[in-house]
């Protein structure tokens, strides 16, 4: 089982940003993506469907290894 990982980044200004996220979400999230793509700067972006938001999807950024996560939030842009 993968050992996921938060960076200094998220756990001092996304979590204070947007505290309703949980951890939990974003490996959920990871684990089990509507969608997954490289992005740029050797980070990875994820969205999946989060009920517990109220069906809207949450956007999670892990660095290259993808199992540390650097950012996440709601995306409401988000088009399948």
């Amino acid at each position: 089982m993968k050992k996921y990982k938060f960076t200094e980044y998220f756990e001092k200004e996304v979590m204070r940003k947007r505290p309703y996220i949980k951890k939990k979400w974003c490996i959920r999230v990871i684990e089990n993506p509507l969608r997954s793509e490289p992005q740029e700067f050797n980070r990875y972006r994820f969205w999946g469907v989060i009920d517990e938001l109220g069906g809207r999807v949450l956007r999670v950024v892990t660095l290259s290894d993808k199992i540390t996560v650097h950012n996440a939030f709601p995306d409401r842009g988000f088009k399948p």
